[in-house]
């Protein structure tokens, strides 16, 4: 049961560390009470959000981040009362939310991956390009059986990795085509 509380952990923060306070917390296994005036940052992090209301002392609970609890209690939708019963509420049909676009940034250390991916894949190609010239040797297994199979083991291991770099560079860019952003820079 690990907690983790943080009021305004935005202020004074650039925008590289704040991304990368963003993926600590997504990685975080337990769970995160946050004071915060920054919606972006709420919207990017919150699966749940609370809210004071009234002069009562009242705290709601809206399901996701700033803009959805906006969403919520703009669409009439009631919120969870934060009280020791809750009432089930029925499930209301998908076509009466607004669809909400799903769109993330890419956090700095995705981008930075992206642009380096193409360079990594490059390299790994060349490497298992010379791993395989040096296996072509058809006399290579009878004048050192170890070094052929120190290479062998080399293709195979640089032949995985390669095919690591490649999937990862496809998941990356596929998360960049879902946020719009542009292809990165060369």
């Amino acid at each position: 049961a690990d907690l983790l509380l943080l009021d305004e952990p935005t202020n004074d923060l650039d925008l590289e560390t704040l991304d990368l306070l963003q993926e600590m917390l997504a990685d975080y296994p337990g769970t995160v009470l946050v004071a915060s005036h920054d919606r972006d940052f709420i919207d990017r992090i919150a699966t749940t959000t609370l809210l004071a209301e009234g002069t009562e002392g009242r705290w709601t609970e809206y399901a996701g981040g700033y803009s959805d609890m906006v969403a919520q209690r703009g669409s009439g939708l009631a919120p969870k009362p934060l009280a020791k019963a809750r009432p089930v509420r029925p499930a209301s049909p998908a076509g009466d939310l607004p669809a909400a676009p799903q769109r993330k940034r890419l956090s700095y250390k995705d981008e930075y991956a992206l642009k380096q991916l193409p360079g990594r894949i490059t390299e790994r190609t060349s490497e298992i390009d010379r791993l395989e010239s040096i296996l072509a040797d058809p006399a290579l297994y009878r004048r050192d059986p170890k070094r052929f199979d120190e290479t062998g083991a080399a293709l195979a291991a640089a032949r995985k990795d390669l095919a690591h770099l490649e999937d990862e560079w496809l998941r990356l860019e596929m998360l960049r085509e879902e946020a719009g952003q542009p292809p990165a820079a060369s």
